[in-house]
């Protein structure tokens, strides 16, 4: 597998990965960094996150449980250079992810808001 800068040519796997609309997935690869997950050149997963106040925030983790740890190392990579935090939001029902941040340091910080109603944990690795 290897990773990439996504392209807005990818948004419309994106946007079959998550089952939101193209143009959603558009703008989220014209605002934020977005890495993309491919194997044989299909796109399997991808991470996408942003900087603000010192903290680089894990905003999208799709793909399978099997890639999360490649997924997540983007963003800690990145914070690690900069000398940042990184925040991961993750659904409640999402043990799988859940599993993996704590795994790779990340640590409960409490509970995060509620996203299209469902409530979220609250992931923090700092001191990178």
């Amino acid at each position: 597998m290897k990773l990439r800068d996504a392209l807005e040519a990818d948004a419309s796997r994106l946007a079959s990965l998550t089952d939101t609309p193209r143009d959603v997935m558009r703008n989220l690869v014209h605002d934020r960094t977005v890495r993309i997950a491919e194997r044989d050149d299909d796109i399997v997963g991808f991470v996408s996150y942003d900087a603000r106040d010192q903290t680089i925030h894990v905003t999208q983790l799709e793909g399978k449980e099997s890639i999360y740890e490649q997924l997540l190392e983007e963003p800690l990579r990145f914070a690690r250079g900069e000398g940042m935090a990184v925040e991961l939001l993750v659904l409640e029902t999402e043990s799988e992810i859940q599993s993996v941040a704590s795994k790779m340091g990340f640590e409960q910080t409490g509970p995060g808001p509620r996203f299209e109603g469902e409530p979220t944990v609250r992931y923090r690795a700092d001191d990178l």
